[in-house]
């Protein structure tokens, strides 16, 4: 009888033992796994920018989808979204790419062009053009767009780019104003322009300008940000960074440089 009662208070010590470190543990370890908090994301534009090549590229916003200049074959455009609005600035091959505009399915496209490229495209697209020269603006499913001039200064360089002939283009995108320049000098058009977000600045020799003229014209129409493009000339590549040192140094201007030129080495 003894030994059962005693076997009784055993287990009880045990069984008060084991609840005595479960409840130490418990006030130990107060401490909870807690939800992973959200990843913090940088605010994203709402516009986003797909460089192609030299002075091609896609702009996404919302549900429409802009091609400027687009060259390089189909090729350059797989798996790309089909165009709403294609944006040609100027007759050159770097711009104005007919074979890669046959080669798209740009069926539910309307065509920005201005004149001289109008006169140059095949019948088959004139009834998807919409035409806007120098200084004019059209509103195009919704979008304002600006035919801005776009031509040479310098005396040697006149015969590459006539006043007049092709567009830039001012895209307004919800809030955002977005200046692609074409092949152009650094203008007074260019220089005169008020309220521009994004900059899409051409600057190769001997066609267009200089990194030191590209620099002083942006500095003095300040756009919140810039993009050099369409930067190979005869001699190779721009000095991008040359450029970027030049705007930076005097201004808050951002200057972004994207790759125009995926399959070649540019430094």
């Amino acid at each position: 009888m003894k030994l059962h009662i005693l076997y009784i208070i055993l287990i009880c010590l045990v069984f008060l033992n084991c609840k005595s470190k479960k409840e130490e543990g418990a006030d130990t370890d107060t401490t909870t796994i807690e939800a992973p908090k959200e990843t913090l994301k940088k605010p994203k534009s709402d516009v986003y920018i797909d460089p192609i090549q030299h002075a091609t590229a896609i702009l996404e916003w919302k549900e429409k989808i802009i091609y400027i200049d687009p060259t390089g074959g189909a090729k350059a455009f797989k798996n790309k979204r089909l165009a709403n609005l294609v944006l040609i600035t100027d007759i050159h091959g770097d711009h104005m790419d007919i074979e890669t505009l046959d080669s798209l399915d740009l069926s539910n496209a309307e065509i920005v062009v201005p004149q001289s490229v109008a006169e140059k495209l095949p019948a088959k697209y004139t009834d998807q053009l919409i035409i806007i020269n120098n200084g004019e603006t059209k509103e195009i499913q919704g979008i304002p767009i600006e035919g801005i001039p776009m031509y040479n200064l310098r005396e040697e360089a006149l015969k590459f780019h006539k006043k007049g002939r092709g567009n830039g283009y001012v895209i307004t995108l919800g809030k955002k104003r977005i200046y692609f320049s074409g092949d152009t000098e650094d203008i007074p058009e260019m220089r005169s322009l008020k309220y521009i977000d994004m900059a899409f600045i051409s600057m190769n020799l001997p066609y267009t300008m200089t990194i030191e003229n590209a620099a002083d014209a942006v500095l003095e129409f300040k756009p919140k940000q810039v993009y050099p493009y369409h930067y190979r000339g005869t001699d190779g590549f721009s000095n991008i960074a040359k450029f970027k040192e030049l705007v930076s140094k005097d201004s808050d201007i951002e200057v972004i440089q994207l790759d125009w030129y995926p399959d070649i080495d540019t430094k």
